[in-house]
């Protein structure tokens, strides 16, 4: 395993993946090639052998994120989201845990569609091999009515009601735990895009520290400019990127070479 820990392989991610052993990983965060809405210098990949072995080298526990989205073909959206959501689940084993949506507020259009309202937002499917066995929730959502003692009911099955836990005597916390839905800018613009689809670091940080703990393994068997493995070096974790263009390779080591650990974000999860 320690052929491959700490670094950024080139290589057909299917093909290395078969290489590495049975649940050895904690954590995968990627975005595949989906729909073709992408260009990846011409490469394309077997979904369903990489469903498998992802769920083959996840640990029990471990937790894989698919950030995905659908192409518009014929009036029509493919689906291929929730199909391969599905496939995870029906066939791999995996559980569905969440699924999360990734809002981008900087989205602008030229003008209004004529057909439907503008596409602003990629899922994020949270995919477990089991119970998850780290979750550690970020806490930075503003509670307007912080201070204050908490009240309100919660309605059981049978339709009765039952105070919240706490309620009349818990005072509100000043940051409350944050939703499945993250709003988050794409932090590049077309003029210093390293790689076609690449997702912003925020987004990866935050996966990485919601779902491992310092020193566990993060996998990326797409990973392009290295963005994963990059917030993965910066919390501790160890990381093995991988992707079968030399281009992007070189992208990725570069921007890992460059990053410093700083658990920067651990603070706000507790």
């Amino acid at each position: 395993m320690s052929d491959y820990l700490d670094r950024i392989i080139c290589g057909d991610c299917l093909e290395v993946m078969r290489g590495m052993p049975d649940g050895c990983v904690d954590l995968t965060v990627t975005s595949p090639p989906y729909d073709n809405l992408r260009t990846y210098n011409g490469y394309v990949f077997d979904f369903e052998g990489i469903a498998k072995e992802l769920y083959r080298v996840t640990k029990d526990g471990g937790v894989v994120v698919w950030v995905v989205n659908d192409a518009t073909v014929n009036g029509s959206e493919t689906g291929t989201s929730f199909r391969q959501a599905l496939y995870f689940k029906d066939v791999c084993g995996f559980n569905l845990h969440d699924t999360m949506i990734w809002e981008k507020p900087t989205f602008t259009a030229t003008g209004s569609l004529v057909s439907r309202y503008a596409p602003v937002f990629e899922y994020m499917f949270v995919l477990s091999k089991g119970t998850p066995k780290t979750f550690n929730p970020i806490k930075d959502k503003v509670n307007k009515c912080s201070g204050e003692i908490l009240r309100g009911s919660i309605r059981q099955r049978d339709g009765s009601m039952r105070p919240k836990s706490g309620s009349g005597r818990k005072t509100i916390a000043r940051f409350g735990q944050r939703h499945n839905v993250w709003k988050m800018s794409q932090e590049n613009s077309s003029s210093n895009r390293l790689h076609p689809a690449q997702f912003p670091e925020s987004l990866a940080n935050d996966h990485i520290v919601s779902w491992s703990n310092p020193g566990d393994i993060v996998l990326d068997p797409f990973c392009g400019s290295g963005t994963t493995c990059k917030m993965a070096k910066i919390n501790a974790r160890r990381y093995i990127g991988i992707d079968i263009s030399d281009e992007y390779c070189e992208i990725a080591r570069r921007r890992v070479a460059e990053a410093t650990p700083s658990l920067f974000r651990e603070a706000v999860t507790v």
